[in-house]
């Protein structure tokens, strides 16, 4: 495979990675023309491309946000107590981070921010974390831990509305930002469709966080909030009709299901919606 064709393979997580670190889905793409710049000016022998495309393209996001928010001059104090190796380090945060990741990461440090998000959203390992900061792994742990602590602190308090995860939920998917959409999903997510919508081109079935998130990435532009029965949803239109309906299952703050739904008597029953009233 040509550097060229191992740089496009990796691409797409790459983007994934430099979004959710920057929030800003044409800026992570501009991060990663740059780490094509390096990749291909490279006459080094790399032993895993995908590794050394992951440590400069988190170093060019570092850069960035040191650039906007300096990280703090006083030294890293965090009491051992406060955080504990894999697997138990990876806790389950308030119910409301997925719909509020946005104002979470804007109160963490730039090296905070890294380690919780390649961390707890991409799975990353704490030595390459520790290389992309050049600390040590146990630091790099500390900085993931004192994140998450933040992030528990700064999260809104209760579980939020049906309608507002899967609003935020839309927010993510627009804005092709996978890590707010990882963290509104739930671990075992499904996606299933009735027979109209797959014919309609939707998946037949789809499980896991991942998957589920990477369908959804950059996407859902046409969809619009509904109400389908009681229950808040979205709907993809075209010409100013419903087509397929988003029937969400939401329970402790993320989604555990989505069915698309086209059967006619099922679109004739939408109605459209602006947060939690109906239009």
């Amino acid at each position: 495979m040509d550097p060229s064709e191992q740089f496009e393979a990796e691409r797409p997580r790459l983007v994934r990675i430099a979004a959710g670190l920057l929030d800003d889905r044409a800026e992570a793409e501009d991060i990663v023309q740059q780490a094509w710049l390096r990749f291909d000016g490279t006459g080094a022998e790399i032993a895993s491309v995908p590794a050394w495309l992951t440590v400069v393209t988190t170093r060019l996001c570092l850069d960035r946000l040191r650039a906007k928010v300096p990280e703090p001059t006083e030294p890293m104090q965090l009491p051992e107590a406060q955080f504990a190796p894999d697997p138990a380090e990876r806790v389950v945060l308030a119910d409301s981070v997925g719909v509020a990741l946005q104002v979470v990461l804007e109160r963490l440090s730039p090296a905070e921010r890294v380690a919780f998000v390649l961390h707890d959203t991409f799975s990353v390992d704490f030595h390459t974390i520790a290389s992309v900061l050049d600390v040590s792994s146990m630091a790099a742990r500390k900085l993931a831990s004192r994140a998450r602590s933040k992030v528990s602190e700064v999260a809104p308090q209760g579980t939020p509305a049906d309608w507002e995860v899967v609003d935020a939920f839309l927010s993510a998917a627009r804005g092709g930002n996978f890590a707010r959409l990882v963290h509104l999903l739930a671990p075992d997510v499904l996606v299933t469709a009735d027979a109209e919508a797959i014919a309609a081109g939707t998946p037949h079935r789809l499980q896991g966080r991942n998957e589920v998130a990477a369908m959804f990435d950059g996407a859902a532009k046409a969809a619009l909030p509904v109400f389908f029965g009681d229950r808040p949803g979205a709907a993809w239109f075209h010409r100013g009709q419903a087509r397929v309906v988003f029937d969400f299952i939401v329970a402790k703050g993320v989604v555990q299901a989505i069915t698309f739904r086209a059967q006619p008597d099922v679109l004739a029953s939408l109605t459209r919606r602006e947060a939690a009233a109906r239009r």
